[in-house]
């Protein structure tokens, strides 16, 4: 067993905020979610008592140093992956532009190139473009509208003997679907070809794990596990050697660090791996390394993040005039539940649940506006989103229902 909710939510000063006369409950967690006491601390005790940039011979250098070696290794463990490929960057869309940029060096006119329309923009966009730039092909991967899920088959005729890479996420943050990564990352294999996950949606809510999803390539947020804005970039380091790196002449040789331009957000690295202590802290110690204790705590937290998605879709789909979207309860997903109600904007329904219940949900396509077109719902209309976390109680999910049938009642 791991930490109950009760204790969990006592980490978090976030949820002593009140709006509308109630304690806030925060559903936005898919936008990025509140952060424990623990990270806050970890950020203000580097910026007050380590201070400084790292690569010199006196001591707050050398622990910028050891803070920047403790978040990669931190990293590494959450993600299945090893430290020698660990990149650091300001955001997740930020390192997938740099690594497209590199790896299209290796692209050649009639390539191709993989991604789905499922997919948040992030890990589109910069394909498409680095496609555009040395004359390959991209295949898009439909999905089906009635459940939100990837089309298989497509994905298998998509994947074929030019396939240079595959770019797929681990879960769709706009409807909560979970692809079969392992089954993708095994199809590019097959092919030769190189496969990029984008995990940052389902960091929150299972094992994230390169060796058990095979994959070359995976890439996350922080801030999506209740730590700081800043962007982790996990691949094979075999496949970070092949690469050219765009970097100044002084900077470091070796890898990763040829691949993080700049001095790094070492406050942000400090917090980071306070947020990974802080949920490997969730499971009993007797669970063993942290590795270990973080595969115990999101199995826990995905069984506890089901009850809540299912308690959520079924309050919801008996309310008439409300319409939802993605897979049903039961399938693989995310606890992130996406609807629309009736004839009110998606803005509407946002805007009415915090000033009037003290509920925040988000709204709108999530960068994701291939997957609102597929669904048939308008970008005026949106769609409202709302996600569990850790510290999600089922009494929140209720008065989210409770003002949904409010809104619906005028």
């Amino acid at each position: 067993m791991i930490a109950d909710t009760a204790e969990i939510r006592s980490a978090f000063p976030a949820l002593e905020r009140r709006e509308a006369g109630k304690p806030v409950a925060y559903f936005d967690a898919p936008g990025g979610t509140q952060v424990p006491r623990v990270v806050a601390d970890a950020i203000s005790d580097h910026l007050l008592a380590h201070n400084g940039n790292a690569g010199w011979a006196f001591p707050t250098s050398v622990e910028t140093a050891r803070v920047v070696a403790n978040a990669r290794s931190a990293a590494a463990d959450f993600v299945g992956g090893n430290r020698a490929g660990l990149v650091f960057g300001t955001s997740m869309t930020a390192l997938t532009f740099q690594f497209a940029e590199a790896f299209g060096g290796t692209l050649h006119p009639g390539d191709e190139i993989v991604v789905t329309r499922l997919d948040h923009r992030a890990n589109v966009d910069p394909w498409m473009s680095v496609a555009a730039d040395h004359g390959a092909t991209v295949r898009v991967v439909p999905f089906d509208p009635a459940d939100a899920g990837l089309y298989e088959s497509a994905l298998d005729s998509a994947i074929g003997p030019r396939t240079r890479l595959v770019a797929v996420g681990a879960a769709a943050n706009a409807v909560g679907t979970i692809n079969d990564v392992r089954r993708a990352a095994g199809l590019a294999r097959s092919r030769g070809a190189v496969s990029f996950v984008d995990a940052v949606h389902s960091a929150p809510h299972f094992r994230t794990d390169m060796k058990a999803w095979g994959c070359d390539v995976v890439v996350c947020s922080p801030y999506k596990f209740y730590g700081p804005h800043v962007g982790i970039l996990c691949a094979r380091p075999e496949l970070l050697r092949g690469l050219e790196a765009r970097k100044i002449g002084p900077a470091p040789e070796r890898d990763p660090a040829r691949w993080e331009r700049g001095t790094l957000p070492f406050e942000a690295l400090a917090g980071a791996t306070a947020a990974i202590d802080w949920l490997a802290s969730l499971a009993p110690e007797a669970c063993g390394t942290r590795n270990q204790r973080l595969t115990a705590t999101f199995q826990a937290l995905h069984e506890r993040g089901d009850q809540l998605v299912g308690r959520l879709w079924d309050g919801l789909d008996g309310l008439s005039g409300v319409r939802l979207y993605g897979p049903r309860p039961g399938q693989p997903r995310t606890p992130t539940v996406a609807f629309t109600t009736e004839a009110i904007p998606s803005a509407d329904v946002a805007g009415r649940l915090a000033a009037e219940h003290g509920v925040f949900v988000s709204h709108g396509h999530f960068y994701a506006p291939d997957v609102l077109e597929d669904l048939d719902v308008s970008d005026d209309t949106g769609l409202v989103r709302a996600g569990c976390a850790c510290y999600t109680t089922s009494e929140e999910v209720d008065r989210l229902l409770e003002g949904v049938r409010d809104i619906l009642r005028r």
